[in-house]
């Protein structure tokens, strides 16, 4: 992103003030971010990101009233275009696996350096997702452990049509804005959709984003 190019204007929630005042400081360090709010629950974020509309909301997991969990939930449905970046200490695959379907975009680990954070920013900014680099190798391992049908275990192959579709979907566009993207009809996006999913057995929308996370589509979003 250029100097002249508007930085992605970004809401902290978290309800350490003392983290919120290092991220800030990361964040407002950055020449194409800025913070223009702060949160120290799930609550005041979802009033804040109403007030400022952010174009990401930096959110905590666990805070005090509502959770992190809750907000992202409720904030993908009041307001669909602020995307959301988890940050947390919770590096099980059931906290990403439900931050994931609540809507988050990013999932960066308190515990990881700074330029994850950084990175999950500008990829989620960009339209696209991303998952903190140290949790992938798992993604990749329980995919692999499917009882031996994961994507690649079974040398299934897609058509480019058919991955231009995931990549799409993975990124977070809905069926009709792919078929406008891609000059299609919303049917036959449906079908190569429907078709990539059965050769490579996902599914659901989970799985095809853990598939494009594996295949680093989303990472160079």
């Amino acid at each position: 992103m250029s100097e002249t190019t508007r930085r992605f204007r970004i809401l902290l929630a978290d309800d350490h003030v003392t983290v919120r005042h290092g991220l800030k400081l990361l964040i407002d360090g950055q020449a194409d971010m800025t913070v223009v709010a702060e949160a120290s629950d799930g609550a005041a974020a979802l009033q804040l990101a109403a007030q400022h509309r952010p174009d990401i909301v930096v959110m905590d997991v666990s805070m005090p009233g509502m959770n992190g969990l809750v907000a992202t939930q409720t904030l993908r449905k009041t307001l669909p275009s602020v995307a959301v970046v988890t940050l947390t200490r919770h590096a099980d695959d059931a906290y990403l696996q439900e931050l994931l379907r609540a809507g988050a975009s990013g999932y960066v680990l308190k515990q990881s350096a700074p330029t994850e954070l950084l990175q999950a920013i500008r990829a989620v900014g960009a339209g696209g997702h991303y998952v903190d680099s140290s949790l992938t190798g798992r993604l990749t391992a329980g995919f692999l452990g499917r009882e031996g049908r994961g994507p690649g275990r079974s040398g299934a192959t897609i058509t480019e049509r058919e991955t231009e579709v995931l990549r799409l979907i993975a990124s977070g566009y809905s069926n009709k804005e792919i078929a406008s993207h891609l000059d299609l009809s919303v049917k036959t996006v449906e079908a190569h959709k429907a078709n990539a999913m059965r050769k490579l057995d996902l599914t659901s929308r989970i799985d095809i984003v853990n598939y494009a996370i594996l295949q680093g589509w989303l990472h160079s979003a």
